[in-house]
């Protein structure tokens, strides 16, 4: 869910890599049971109340917005070519440019690193701005990244509020 004409820019728009089946048959971000981004999202203090996916229209009224890198449904994201991610980042920066967030928050750092050629990038504040952007990595909250559980995932978000409040 990105502004509108009338609504103020985000303060932070998530990215994520593409959406999944689920994602793709409910229209609704991060739908597939499992999928920790709306239990870290609200964990990590950026939602006052663990939201649903069908509530993702609320994110603008908290200043925030999400869309995808790759519009391609997948059932996991490593179906992705690295043509489709690369080309998803030019349209992110031209979204960025459109939209005027203070922050992207990029949600996969395998996805990142490929999108934005950044092979040694790691979770977290990235040293590079989008424009006037800055842009911060987060952990793939899919139930498929075992890497990654969810207290982990929670500090992570919590981590990228409280850079975008200070």
């Amino acid at each position: 869910m990105l502004p509108g004409p009338d609504d103020p820019p985000p303060r932070l728009l998530f990215c994520g890599i593409n959406p999944g089946l689920t994602t793709a048959a409910t229209g609704h971000h991060f739908a597939r049971p499992g999928n920790r981004f709306w239990p870290a999202l609200h964990g990590g203090g950026l939602t006052p109340r663990r939201l649903r996916p069908a509530e993702q229209g609320e994110l603008r009224r908290l200043g925030l917005g999400i869309t995808n890198l790759v519009p391609r449904p997948t059932a996991r994201a490593d179906e992705l070519t690295a043509d489709e991610v690369r080309a998803g980042a030019a349209r992110l920066r031209e979204l960025v440019a459109e939209t005027g967030p203070a922050w992207l928050a990029v949600v996969g750092v395998t996805a990142y690193r490929t999108a934005f050629d950044a092979p040694r990038a790691v979770v977290g504040r990235q040293d590079v701005l989008l424009g006037a952007t800055r842009v911060w990595v987060l952990p793939n909250p899919s139930g498929l990244n075992a890497h990654w559980q969810l207290p982990e995932l929670v500090a992570e978000f919590a981590r990228l509020r409280a850079a975008v409040e200070g």
